[in-house]
């Protein structure tokens, strides 16, 4: 259909799909790069930090994973949902909550950076199995974040007639940092 024909209505229900599409993938992003950490803090071969060392990029992708995640969750909660709650006030209880879960991610997001900074020669057992419990810990909330969050933002999305107030504001930076 020539453009100059096409419903407006048509047009913002493709802005809502591909933001709640972009939304899973950031999700999908996250919950992969968490998942190649943890791993990688389980293979051999990572126990000491230096470097050179499997371990040292291991924690510095995982200094970088938190930055992302933490940076994902204020762009939402000052971005999208701030939005979503001027548009739709009787999503408040949901955004709440929502909100609610990001405080608790970043509460283990804490303790994952200060585990990282306090490996600073080695490695040992101990230190390793409380990160690898502090980051199985974060994909389990993770994992039900996202679901809930991909659900109820997906469903808010859709009920919405004028989505033209929508930009965007969900992203994982992909830069060195990772």
């Amino acid at each position: 259909m020539p453009p100059s024909f096409r419903d407006p209505r048509h047009d913002d229900h493709d802005r809502t799909t591909a933001l709640a599409a972009q939304l899973t993938a950031v999700h999908d992003d996250l919950r992969a790069r968490v998942r190649l950490i943890r791993d990688g803090l389980v293979r051999p071969g990572t126990t000491t930090v230096d470097a050179e060392s499997p371990a040292a990029g291991i924690l510095e992708h995982c200094l970088g994973f938190c930055r992302a995640l933490q940076a994902h969750h204020t762009g939402e909660d000052d971005g999208l949902f701030a939005a979503l709650r001027v548009e739709r006030p009787d999503l408040g209880p949901m955004l709440d909550k929502l909100v609610e879960d990001h405080h608790l991610v970043a509460g283990i997001l804490a303790r994952v950076e200060h585990l990282v900074d306090t490996a600073t020669r080695a490695v040992d057992d101990g230190h390793r199995a409380r990160l690898v419990g502090e980051l199985d810990g974060l994909t389990a909330i993770m994992d039900s974040h996202f679901a809930f969050e991909e659900r109820s933002i997906g469903a808010a999305l859709d009920g919405l007639d004028d989505e033209s107030w929508v930009e965007a504001v969900l992203s994982v930076r992909d830069d060195d940092d990772y």
